[in-house]
């Protein structure tokens, strides 16, 4: 079987990777080069390895339960059920993950784990030590790569994928396949403040709209509680709080307590909520405090944070960092079953780009790069076997109809007037998709989404591109979270929201 997979990252190199090793003839295309995303960004690491107490139930329970209890419960089963098989086989093709003194794997605990069951490379550097181990497979494997190709459109006749448009170096071409494999990630760059890499255009998942592929979720938006508030966004993993630093406002009191018992472990949603509303109340950023861990322990245990807090004129072993929040991880995407089997016969999708079902409203830390790795080994798997479609949910398909044009609610005239750019859709959507959300807010971004959208031209360039992918998924992700009237997980409506303090 001849074989596509768009996209470098975990997710994707695993795909690809398990397909050539089952005899099938593999091509990878990516937008920059291979390893290129959020892959090689992760800092934390991957969930998975149960020491005493702990176990892949209690894995699934707090998966489930910082999913807000949206998570579909057997692709949580899946996850955890082969996650300590994956992290095997990124052991046995190189990754090289901290081990103690007596060769033990160290594991870390972040927000909404109730144990530490996290596996971590390079102390802060997983994603960077994954992605260099599975290039590394990749080119010793006789598997084809085709760098610099930009994913314009799924190829499919009489509904069935047949191979990807792609352009490189402004021309464009098709490529043919009996399957293709979407693992090009999410879509960071919708929002003003991202810590996503400049790709993250929403490309695969726009591609499957085109085609009428199903999506679902596309309301639930994680935003990373802890961003360096200077300088170009910089993530600050949960882990650093998961080993005892605490977040305090300007008077140095401990106030994500305030909103929910667990504090700084809280999970994502409710931290990156709390942080955004303290800075609006008290006028600047709130603060991390590490310095009760030490200086050589977070040299030895976050030495790219370390590296990096001190370039921009930290020191974090002594003095609290100021952080903000930023757009992270879609939890939404292509609705696939449990082998990344989309609605259209032959099209997969793994990653980022899925929506297999396991985060619910809001992602478990370190489930993303486990999510990858299983997920793109179960799709490879599943590329001879008999075509099941999955279940789709038909309230979240049919969102884009929830609202018209000629509704105009709280109409904005001047706002809806601005010309487009990529700079305004990503302010628009930072102010009225992003950590808190009002109706009015929301109607008005599909309004301006939609004015923009009508008026655009058909793209030509790259960024054209890019920037038309964008406003597709615009229109649907604020669609989607206007349909959506109670408050659950990443997805809050606010009455009353307030613009959040501009720091980053």
């Amino acid at each position: 079987m001849n074989v596509i997979v768009v996209g470098s990252g975990i997710a994707g190199l695993t795909a690809a990777l398990h397909a050539r090793e089952a005899g099938h003839s593999v091509t990878v295309v990516t937008k920059g080069a291979i390893g290129d995303g959020c892959t090689e960004y992760a800092q934390g690491g991957v969930a998975g390895i149960y020491g005493a107490g702990d176990s892949a139930a209690q894995h699934a329970a707090d998966t489930i339960d910082a999913g807000a209890g949206l998570s579909d419960a057997a692709a949580v089963e899946v996850l955890v059920r082969d996650g300590a098989a994956r992290i095997a086989e990124l052991i046995a093709r190189g990754v090289a993950f901290d081990r103690s003194p007596d060769g033990e794997l160290l594991l870390g605990r972040e927000a909404a784990h109730r144990h530490a069951r996290i596996v971590h490379a390079g102390g802060d550097a997983t994603g960077a030590a994954i992605a260099q181990a599975l290039v590394a497979a990749v080119r010793r494997a006789e598997i084809t790569v085709v760098e610099g190709a930009f994913l314009a459109d799924v190829i499919v006749d009489d509904g069935t994928a047949r191979g990807i448009r792609v352009v490189v170096d402004g021309v464009a071409s098709d490529l043919s396949a009996d399957a293709v494999i979407l693992a090009t990630g999410g879509a960071g760059h919708l929002f003003a403040h991202t810590t996503n890499p400049l790709g993250a255009t929403g490309d695969g998942i726009a591609a499957a709209l085109r085609i009428g592929a199903a999506v679902a979720d596309l309301e639930f938006v994680q935003f990373h509680p802890t961003i360096l508030a200077e300088g170009p966004a910089f993530l600050v993993s949960e882990a650093v709080r998961g080993e005892g630093a605490t977040l305090i406002d300007a008077a140095g009191r401990r106030f994500v307590f305030d909103t929910h018992p667990d504090g700084e472990l809280a999970p994502r949603d409710v931290v990156a909520r709390a942080i955004a509303r303290q800075a609006a109340r008290q006028g600047s950023p709130v603060h991390l405090d590490a310095t009760m861990i030490g200086g050589p322990r977070l040299a030895d245990r976050f030495p790219t944070i370390d590296r990096v807090t001190r370039e921009r004129g930290f020191d974090w072993a002594s003095e609290p960092i100021p952080v903000t929040p930023a757009a992270h991880y879609l939890m939404g995407g292509v609705v696939t079953d449990l082998d990344g089997r989309t609605s259209i016969h032959g099209l997969f999708a793994v990653g980022e780009v899925a929506r297999t079902g396991v985060h619910g409203a809001n992602r478990l830390a370190s489930n993303s790069l486990l999510e990858g790795a299983v997920f793109g080994a179960r799709a490879a798997a599943a590329l001879d076997a008999p075509w099941q479609h999955p279940q789709t949910d038909t309230r979240v398909s049919a969102v884009n109809d929830t609202m018209h044009d000629d509704d105009q609610g709280s109409d904005d005239v001047e706002a809806h007037g601005t010309a487009f750019s990529r700079a305004a859709l990503q302010r628009l959507m930072w102010d009225h998709v992003g950590l808190l959300r009002s109706e009015d807010g929301l109607r008005h971004a599909v309004i301006t989404v939609r004015r923009w959208l009508a008026a655009a031209p058909d793209p030509t360039t790259v960024a054209e591109r890019e920037d038309a992918n964008l406003l597709l998924l615009a229109e649907a992700t604020a669609s989607a979270a206007l349909a959506r009237t109670d408050s659950i997980g990443a997805h809050f409506r606010d009455p009353v929201t307030a613009p959040l303090l501009e720091t980053v």
